[in-house]
């Protein structure tokens, strides 16, 4: 009797183990498919980028070039002045990087760490402006900026930057939260001001939150199309998103230019997001579940 109790005991262990190996077989099977799914663009626009424009659409179609065209891609660097939308672009990026973490950090702390009469209202009043759409105050916006004379320059893409941003406000504010308060207790009572407990305790425990700031930033900035398009009529102050869309309307027939241009455009996105990801995912777990 007891060994046959053991015999079914080790039946529905390894019952049980084989379920679990079908479904971790099943469950990565799904996961490879969507993955082979979600790069075939990617995939295509590099492949792309190394034929001539008449082996891209050739059927059947080719999965790779028979020569590798490295030339598309000086050629698609030089016929427009892709350095001016570079420099430009990177410009951007660094200005709205430094005034968006310095900026959202420091009003974040203020909600999260300092008891002030109406902190709870003015908090609730911030994070409602993430409902008002961005076409309402549009057209607001630019005949400001243009009456104060900023129109064709960079400053209506950078200076709001330096005044918050509800969202990652909120970002910030949730995981400052989860930092214990017996920090700022324990330097206060050693004669810590305010910003020296932001800049010397809060900032260096919340790198994982600041770099998804940080990414999110840099990700809106280079990508940004519509701030520049509106805002930026000179050849000489075009990013890399207007550069690359008056690149397509003029050589819209050399898609092989344009697929060399946009796989250089975009290499800088995936080498950032490649090397922050785990600090990325990291923020965000922590801002969503702290406090």
């Amino acid at each position: 009797m007891a060994n046959n109790i053991v015999y079914a005991s080790k039946l529905d262990i390894s019952s049980a183990s084989i379920k679990r190996s079908l479904y971790r077989f099943l469950l990565y099977t799904i996961l490879i498919a969507l993955s082979c799914i979600f790069l075939f663009p990617f995939y295509w626009l590099i492949r792309s980028s190394f034929m001539t424009s008449a082996e891209i659409f050739t059927l059947p179609m080719k999965w790779w070039p028979n020569r590798l065209q490295w030339g598309n891609f000086r050629e698609a660097l030089t016929i427009r002045p892709f350095d001016i939308y570079f420099r430009n672009t990177i410009f951007l990026v660094a200005v709205n990087l430094i005034a968006n973490i310095f900026s959202n950090s420091y009003i974040a702390f203020g909600f999260s760490r300092i008891n002030f009469k109406g902190r709870d209202f003015w908090f609730a009043m911030m994070l409602s402006t993430l409902m008002i759409p961005y076409s309402v105050i549009l057209i607001p916006q630019f005949i400001g900026w243009k009456i104060v004379g900023a129109f064709d320059t960079f400053w209506p893409l950078t200076l709001p930057y330096f005044f918050g941003n509800a969202f990652y406000v909120f970002l910030l504010k949730q995981f400052y939260m989860g930092i214990p308060k017996e920090y700022d207790e324990a330097a206060s009572a050693d004669g810590a001001s305010y910003f020296y407990i932001y800049w010397k305790i809060i900032l260096p425990l919340s790198k994982p939150a600041l770099m998804t700031v940080g990414v999110f930033t840099f990700m809106n900035t280079w990508n940004d199309f519509f701030g520049p398009l509106i805002y930026l009529n000179s050849e000489s102050k075009l990013t890399l998103a207007l550069g690359l869309r008056s690149f397509m309307g003029q050589y819209v027939s050399q898609w092989h230019l344009l697929m060399a241009a946009s796989t250089v455009t975009i290499l800088p996105v995936i080498i950032v997001f490649f090397f922050a990801q785990r600090a990325f995912i990291e923020g965000i777990t922590f801002s969503g579940l702290k406090g």
